[in-house]
């Protein structure tokens, strides 16, 4: 299968890619920033997502049979800061995009979040009615409208929480994020009081490539871990995993109120071969990015154990 994929560069794009390749798939990878890795069965090119004639003109020379958007801006807090920005990437490229799926007859996986919802209602299933409550939730409820206003038949929007794994620069994973924080000698605040329920960008990727796949599933669906966890609970056991003094690099905080945004995956478990998994099992697969190796040797004296994929 031929697909294009946007925010290539981005950890669940990263880790779908190479998911996809490994199964014999052929992946056109769209970025806009950063190079991405010489990969067999990868085409790179980079393009202004924001330039929608420039889009529509690319992907009709392309005429791909698939098309996963992974490409937004994902942190809220940038978004608040570049709305306008926010608006054209989280939620009139989707609908681009949409458009020319049904065009083309492509089959169509967005990528959407657990902020859809307020956090008041928890655990979510995919039938639930959507309330955001901030500007970033917003956007990507729009955007999974227009997907399902002109692409359904053809099209999943799948439903993500928070993410770990290993990422193309080893910076956008939450766990990255953490041990970059503790290397810079910086005490990270994390809310005890928003729950999630985390899972790896590996069975993210491999879940995408399945459900491109499999063209007889569609409509909105969630895919999230096993376990319920705050930021805070989950930065913890990470810690511990790996001989780090907890109080030493992270410190509990509560926001105004209790957020529980648990996605309720029982709808496309039921569909799917790729299982999800719990936070120990999540766990196993972290690894400190390479630039903060040479701290945390220093730091434990320990060494990070290999491993290698048999």
């Amino acid at each position: 299968m031929q697909i294009i994929c946007t925010g290539a560069t981005g950890l669940v794009g990263f880790n779908f890619i190479k998911e996809a390749v490994s199964r014999g798939h052929k992946v056109t990878a769209i970025s806009n920033s950063a190079d991405f890795p010489k990969i067999g069965g990868v085409e790179t090119v980079k393009l202004d997502l924001t330039d929608f004639s420039t889009v529509e003109r690319f992907f009709l020379d392309k005429f791909p049979e698939a098309i996963l958007n992974c490409a937004a801006i994902s942190s809220p807090a940038v978004v608040d800061k570049n709305p306008e920005l926010a608006h054209m990437l989280n939620a009139r490229l989707p609908e681009k995009l949409a458009m020319l799926a049904n065009h083309m007859n492509s089959r169509f996986i967005h990528i959407s979040t657990d902020m859809v919802f307020d956090g008041t209602c928890a655990p979510y299933k995919n039938t639930d009615v959507p309330c955001p409550f901030n500007l970033y939730g917003q956007t990507k409820l729009m955007a999974e409208n227009s997907v399902l206003k002109y692409a359904a038949p053809l099209s999943v929007v799948l439903r993500i929480s928070h993410v770990c794994g290993r990422s193309l620069k080893q910076n956008r994973s939450f766990d990255e994020k953490l041990f970059l924080a503790f290397a810079r000698g910086e005490k990270v605040e994390l809310p005890d009081n928003e729950i999630k329920r985390f899972e790896p960008a590996s069975r993210v990727g491999e879940l995408i490539t399945e459900l491109f796949e499999r063209p007889n599933i569609s409509g909105i669906y969630h895919y999230c871990g096993l376990d319920s966890l705050s930021r805070y609970q989950a930065a913890k056991l990470i810690c511990e995993k790996f001989s780090l003094d907890c109080e030493k690099f992270i410190v509990k905080k509560n926001l105004p109120r209790d957020i529980d945004l648990s996605l309720d995956m029982s709808c496309i478990s039921s569909r799917v071969k790729t299982p999800a998994v719990n936070f120990s099992e999540i766990l196993e697969e972290i690894k400190i990015p390479d630039s903060c190796l040479k701290w945390y040797e220093n730091l434990t004296g320990k060494t990070q154990i290999k491993r290698f994929k048999i």
